[in-house]
């Protein structure tokens, strides 16, 4: 009989592609996770694993264990799924992954509604980024993740992960206040001598914000890139840089600066997704069920402290 816990060691070199990225994840020793997967060798009777160099790499019999072992996981997920569903009480841990505007915008008043009508589930939440939140939640480092999706810029997909939409809001040009030292800005054609921040490349939003800046027919000249979006928000209230912005950022603060609104009147979406096979646990439907409310509470207008047509 092939022991679950190891077939689990072995998806896990798969999926991360080194034995102590996977003793790092799993929180073992590399020596340990070694041994597991020589044990798992003997147990299966073929080898499972060969040297390249200075890693090793999955021989074609690991891979059928590995596929057998996600259907495996998938099982076992949906059996601790229905028997959650099947008590009084909604308990046990959510690891939420969350992007830094829905964790400022939503995380405080969803964390609050959770304590007050699920006293016994515990919320875990971490900041990263949508598209390695994404793989982390598919290689069961978190259960549940909010990642967005920019227009004409879709979020990587898995086939194990659903996605429910949560709520949408508008992309516009963040300028500095009015000041007779400085031009009028009206559109984003406008910006193309002004310095930018963005952030880092490879975040979807800095993909994004270059196309348009492209589309508008310049190429904009980033001298800030931070993913603190406070940070930026700073910048652009300083009068140092401009940026694009979604409307979730000013949600609870006022600000300064203008906000102009983009031709075509582009919308970014939140979703959550989470493992199909952990969807109906109690404590994932809870906090979804807050999240949804969270969000509806917001409400379209509650967003954006001040926003100005298109010129």
């Amino acid at each position: 009989m092939l022991d679950v816990r190891r077939l689990r060691l072995l998806r896990e070199l798969k999926i991360r592609g080194t034995l102590a990225e996977v003793a790092e994840a799993l929180q073992y020793s590399p020596s340990s996770v070694s041994q597991q997967l020589a044990l798992l060798e003997k147990e299966a009777g073929v080898a499972l694993l060969r040297k390249t160099g200075r890693r090793v790499q999955l021989t074609p019999q690991a891979e059928v264990l590995v596929a057998h072992t996600a259907q495996l996981l998938e099982t076992l997920e949906q059996a601790e799924a229905d028997l959650a569903a099947s008590l009084t009480t909604v308990t046990g841990t959510v690891r939420i992954a969350v992007f830094q505007s829905a964790a400022l915008a939503l995380m405080p008043d969803a964390l609050s509604r959770m304590a007050a009508s699920y006293p016994e589930v515990r919320v875990e939440m971490t900041q990263r980024e949508p598209e390695t939140a994404l793989h982390e939640t598919w290689a069961r480092d978190f259960d549940l993740v909010i990642a967005e999706q920019y227009p004409g810029h879709a979020a990587p997909r898995y086939a194990e992960l659903d996605r429910i939409p949560l709520t949408s809001d508008a992309i516009r040009l963040a300028v500095p206040p009015p000041s007779p030292d400085r031009p009028a800005i009206k559109t984003l054609a406008d910006t193309a001598e002004l310095p930018w921040v963005m952030e880092p490349r490879g975040a979807a939003s800095r993909h994004w914000a270059e196309q348009a800046c492209r589309s508008a027919g310049f190429e904009p000249d980033v001298r800030f890139e931070t993913a603190d979006l406070q940070a930026q928000i700073r910048l652009i209230e300083s009068g140092n840089a401009v940026a694009l912005m979604p409307d979730l950022v000013w949600t609870g603060r006022g600000t300064t600066a203008s906000l102009l609104g983009l031709t075509g009147d582009p919308h970014r979406t939140v979703f959550t997704s989470v493992r199909r096979s952990s969807a109906k646990r109690p404590a994932i439907l809870a906090t979804r069920e807050i999240l949804a409310e969270t969000a509806a509470a917001l409400g379209p207008a509650g967003r954006s402290p001040s926003r100005t047509p298109t010129a």
